[in-house]
């Protein structure tokens, strides 16, 4: 037995509050405490490693880094207590509360210290050494400490709502107590719930449905477009401490307000007198996403299948992550991802510089791949959790555990105000930000060779051509997916007054994407402002094609979407030959270039301009409105939009100084070296800002869409006779459904998302951790209302 040496020991200290402290889990791979071996914890920095004898991340940490000391700790579940039946009954509960659901109480810990020096292949052991007061010390200190996977989902289910100017500059033009008769319902119908009071006057109006949980006519929008009066809080939400909903029309989402006691009371409400009686916004948010699943039985309501094996594992939800597990399983599927992440898993797991295998990109990919499509933890859980009432006394199927990726999605989702969070998202934007971080990770690890993002790369053809003249101008753009319009045909209602929306084939919404359109422009040739023709084709093909289906409509200014059904090829076959671009012609004139006309217009967020325009803005007022607002996102230009419809220069051409205005200001020296660090040049960095309005985060987008470009100052070259981009230009263009992505919800911003993946001749649906073999009816169906396909070339 190995001597304890305090020599080392004394100059170690427990973690501090800050620390991330993986004691639950492996950061490189998905072994947990609840193994046999357990996970050795280091002393020094708190990396959590395994004991496996094929990967043996504790020993290959200690190799690295050098640090001796680590602490083995494994979990085992104490036995469960049930009732006697002499005992009383628990209590009927009375209101809704989130208690607190301690480790201590459910589990037993064992903890041994190890000493890596003086065993270099398995850590020798030191149990008499927990006697130590020192030991005790480090040892308490890592148990008691919030652990990695804890500290970020606190971190991430924090409610990050804030106060604003107009709640702190809240002026009351009605002071006067409200009769209690005036408070009973909606003051413009007869709803007695979801009412919000207005903070200015004390008008009563009722809530939009799809915030309201339990209806609403938007009385209180209405009130607030009427009044401009833009602060209300939820009556039923109110309780003694001074806490409830507060909504701010003006900035269109939650907010605080820290003087509600008083405001309230100039209407004589007393807050501690009142009773919380409805669900919060947030309460109403998670359970109806608790609600929505997708059937786990076939038509005859037997139960599904479970399947285990390689690339068969569940992603376990860690609370509204449902958007992410569905995009990862559906990349996963692809080659390129698993001949990059699991190929070479070993080698990266023994050369990765990173210190910390949390904070490296690389790292957590590895770890999902590993944890996907290895099958080491893809196996039945040791007993069902819950009856299936819909399996006619069949047995219960016992489904996976499934993997929790909680360090990757607290490392992919690090700084980004909504992935950051446990809200729900939408997944084909939780997909374009994960192509994105794995393109600066690459760039900024100057890695080589090509990179398994540039499956989903293509060109996309955009050809102008002038009403007048004649002339034409072929502009290339980089994307990953195609966004496709999915026209709403109303065609009745069905038995519980829901609408039904006629088929739309594939082919029309292609047509469409790729159809001519006209608009407003200045001809730099004939300068004149003509109606000139845009259309979009493919300058080039990508290996693997995304269609992100369309399929939204406003509903109290707020995008909903709509079940309409697109239907796909018989044989899943998408043709694309006829939508292939042909560049520059012969016989075309190409029109000069008319940076004079507008120069200084930044590259527009392209997602936020998609959907401005499926909303129906025109583009000039789309691109004014993200100009106002930042060129960030859809959701402040189109409350931009809202607050400026009847600007009488709404509709005018966006004219730029030939210096280029307050839109080409020049950006600052520490926004031009945060992207230099990442390993782009100064001019580059430089260039990418002024383009996109000085934001940092499309700068870095316009950057890898524009690898080829110096940011020098130098006289544009002569167009190519046939644009070319990422991807490729060879026929046939023919694509064959791999995966599809499916979501049920009012909104892509709440519901519960799914994946399907074709295996061989069968589809597998992975929702959450639950894998099981498709049900053939239901895959149609699915397939039809999908959000996202995902086909690959053939």
């Amino acid at each position: 037995m190995a001597m304890l040496n305090m020599g080392d020991l004394v100059r170690l200290q427990p973690p501090n509050l800050s620390q991330a402290v993986h004691r639950e889990e492996c950061t490189q791979c998905f072994d947990n405490q609840d193994g046999p071996l357990g996970i050795d914890v280091c002393l020094t920095c708190f990396n959590g490693g395994c004991l496996d004898g094929e990967r043996h991340h504790a020993r290959t940490h200690f190799e690295k880094t050098g640090h001796s000391f680590s602490l083995n700790v494994k979990r085992r579940p104490k036995p469960s207590s049930k009732r006697g039946d002499g005992e009383e009954p628990p209590a009927k509960m009375t209101k809704l509360s989130i208690i607190e659901d301690r480790e201590e109480d459910k589990y037993e810990h064992k903890t041994v210290l190890k000493d890596w020096k003086a065993d270099p292949l398995n850590g020798a052991e030191l149990p008499n050494a927990s006697a130590d007061p020192f030991v005790k010390k480090l040892t308490d200190g890592v148990m008691n400490s919030l652990s990695s996977a804890r500290q970020s989902e606190v971190k991430a289910w924090e409610e990050e709502i804030e106060t604003c100017e107009h709640a702190l500059t809240l002026e009351q033009i009605a002071t006067a107590p409200i009769r209690a008769s005036g408070l009973a319902h909606c003051s413009k119908c007869d709803l007695k719930e979801n009412l919000w009071l207005c903070l200015t006057c004390g008008s009563l109006g009722c809530g939009r449905q799809q915030f309201g949980g339990v209806g609403g006519n938007g009385h209180g929008l209405l009130h607030y477009e009427e009044s401009g009066h833009p602060v209300s809080v939820k009556l039923g939400t109110i309780t003694p401490e001074g806490g409830a909903d507060i909504y701010c029309y003006s900035c269109n989402d939650a907010r605080l307000d820290p003087d509600l006691a008083r405001h309230l009371a100039n209407f004589g409400i007393n807050v501690q007198t009142q009773t919380k009686t409805e669900k919060s916004m947030t309460e109403l948010q998670i359970e109806q996403n608790l609600k929505f699943d997708f059937s786990l039985t076939d038509e005859s309501g037997r139960a599904l299948e479970p399947v285990f094996g390689p690339g068969l594992t569940g992603l376990a939800n860690l609370g509204n992550s449902c958007y992410m597990a569905s995009v990862l399983q559906a990349v996963f599927s692809l080659a390129p991802f698993q001949q990059r992440y699991l190929t070479d898993v070993q080698k990266h797991w023994a050369t990765c510089p990173e210190p910390l295998p949390a904070s490296c990109v690389d790292c957590q990919m590895h770890k999902i791949a590993d944890g996907l499509l290895s099958g080491r933890y893809s196996r039945p859980r040791s007993q069902p959790t819950e009856p299936n009432p819909l399996a006619h006394d069949a047995p219960t199927p016992v489904f996976q555990e499934g993997i929790r990726p909680t360090m990757f999605k607290a490392l992919i989702g690090k700084g980004h105000e909504e992935f950051a969070t446990m809200r729900q998202q939408d997944s084909e934007e939780f997909l374009t930000h994960l192509l994105t971080v794995l393109r600066r990770h690459a760039h900024a690890q100057r890695a080589g060779g090509p990179q398994p993002t540039e499956t989903f790369a293509f060109g996309l053809e955009q050809r102008l051509q002038c009403g007048e003249c004649r002339g034409v101008r072929y502009r290339v753009d980089s994307q990953d997916v195609l966004s496709v319009p999915v026209p709403a045909r109303e065609k009745g209602k069905d038995a519980d007054g829901k609408t039904l929306y006629e088929e739309v084939k594939v082919q029309e919404s292609l047509d469409l994407v790729t159809g001519i359109e006209g608009l407003e422009y200045k001809c730099p040739r004939c300068q004149k402002n003509v109606i000139a023709t845009r259309q979009s084709r493919f300058a080039t093909f990508p290996q693997t094609l995304v269609l992100h289906a369309k399929k939204f409509q406003l509903v109290n200014w707020v995008p909903a979407k709509l079940d309409i059904p697109l239907i796909l090829p018989t044989d899943d076959i998408l043709e694309l030959d006829k939508y292939l671009g042909k560049g520059l012609q012969p016989d075309e004139t190409e029109l000069p270039n008319d940076e004079a006309a507008a120069p200084g217009l930044p590259e527009f967020n392209a997602a936020a301009m998609s959907q401005l325009e499926m909303m129906g803005f025109p583009l000039v007022r789309s691109q004014k409105a993200l100009l106002a607002t930042g060129n960030s996102d859809a959701e402040a230009a189109m409350e931009w939009l809202f607050a400026h419809m009847d600007d009488p220069d709404i509709d005018t051409p966006i004219v730029v100084s030939p210096a280029g205005g307050s839109n080409a200001a020049e950006p600052s020296a520490e926004q031009i070296s945060m992207l230099a660090d990442m390993g782009f040049t100064h001019a580059q960095a430089r260039k990418a800002l002024r383009e996109t309005g000085g934001d940092p985060e499309r700068a870095v987008e316009w950057l890898f869409s524009h690898p080829d470009d110096t940011g020098e100052d130098t006289a544009p070259a002569p167009a190519e006779s046939t644009p070319s981009g990422p991807g490729t230009a060879t026929l046939p263009a023919r694509y064959r459904l791999k995966a599809f992505i499916s979501h049920k919800g009012p909104s892509v911003h709440s519901g519960h998302y799914v994946a399907h993946v074709r295996e061989g001749s069968d589809w597998v649906l992975f929702n959450d951790e639950k894998v099981v073999k498709a049900d053939k009816e239901s895959v149609e169906t699915l397939k039809a209302l999908a959000y996202l396909y995902v086909f690959e070339r053939v």
